[in-house]
């Protein structure tokens, strides 16, 4: 009985495909995938190494043709750009193994996704809390798409972007924004690559407020900061934390204390609310110890977030 190893080759370019996936490359006594893939393996393929490659939307003749092989004692890899597990086949192949009852091997060999090489692109956007979206609808409805979206955008999560347009699919990327620029300021920094490690890529820092669709295409992963990103030299940081001054332990008491304050007044609030209405209410109650305030206290809409100091305090605890 042969193995199967799903393999992740990273998005483009050799330097970025982990030694792991091109040890499986080299000892493959079959390789299958999409056919654009093969050219950036090619150099690691062994002699007499079987090499089935297919087009596009033909990924469970490749994963059939996979146990196939390997029902025949052969090394097989299914490869896939980026991560495997990411959009990729490795989910495939074991719901078909799962089905066929099939008891061959099956190893996943991670490869680095294409957002993981935009970010590093771009500088640091994904230093934070961070979500992966799909714009494809071609096998998820797209009120599911947008309900995540705008999930996302509420969650202040930094946000990739993955098949943002394609021929078929203009529209889709324009909601998105609009859903974004609803919650999050047009000056929230967006950064997009263009073919991530390969000779025509392509590099772009922008905002929410000035990112235009018509930029971006298939081959392109968009990454949206979230409410603390900034820009600085070209690049987006998206702030950990870990760069502020060390308080001193009585701070540190003092600040537990508030925020354990904070905690048990929104467990007491009657209704949720949004996020920067709700920042305001915990502090009027704090400050006042009354509860009626939530009755009592008005803010127009967006009117504390466009208000408030940006000094990287968070809207509550």
């Amino acid at each position: 009985m042969g193995k199967i190893f799903i393999a992740g080759i990273g998005p483009g370019s050799k330097e970025d495909i982990t030694p792991a996936v091109l040890e499986a490359v080299r000892l493959a006594d079959a390789i299958v995938g999409y056919k654009y893939y093969f050219q950036f393996i090619e150099p690691y393929v062994k002699d007499g190494c079987q090499c089935i490659d297919t087009g596009m939307k033909k990924e469970r003749e490749r994963a059939e043709q996979a146990f196939l092989l390997a029902e025949t004692g052969k090394t097989v890899v299914v490869i896939s750009s980026g991560d495997a597990g990411l959009y990729g086949m490795a989910p495939l192949v074991y719901e078909m193994a799962e089905a066929k009852g099939s008891d061959i091997i099956i190893e996943t060999l991670p490869g680095i996704s294409a957002f993981q090489k935009a970010a590093s692109l771009l500088g640091a956007p994904i230093g934070h809390d961070t979500c992966i979206i799909s714009l494809s609808d071609l096998m998820t409805p797209w009120e599911v798409i947008e309900r995540r979206i705008k999930a996302a955008a509420t969650g202040d999560f930094v946000t990739a972007i993955y098949n943002p347009k394609s021929h078929g699919r203009y529209w889709q990327l324009y909601r998105l924004q609009e859903l974004f620029l609803m919650e999050r300021s047009a000056d929230t920094p967006v950064g997009y690559v263009r073919q991530a490690g390969r000779p025509e890529q392509e590099v772009k820092v922008t905002t929410l407020g000035a990112f235009d669709p018509e930029d971006i295409d298939m081959f392109t992963v968009v990454l949206i900061g979230n409410s603390q990103s900034y820009i600085a030299d070209g690049k987006i940081i998206t702030p950990r934390g870990y760069y502020r001054a060390t308080a001193t332990e009585g701070e540190k008491i003092g600040q537990n204390i508030m925020i354990e304050s904070f905690r048990t007044i929104a467990g007491e609030l009657k209704k949720d609310y949004p996020l920067d209405h709700k920042w305001a209410l915990l502090h009027a109650i704090h400050t006042t110890a009354d509860f009626d305030m939530e009755d009592i206290l008005y803010t127009d809409p967006k009117a504390v977030e466009i208000n408030r100091c940006d000094d990287g305090d968070k809207w509550y605890p």
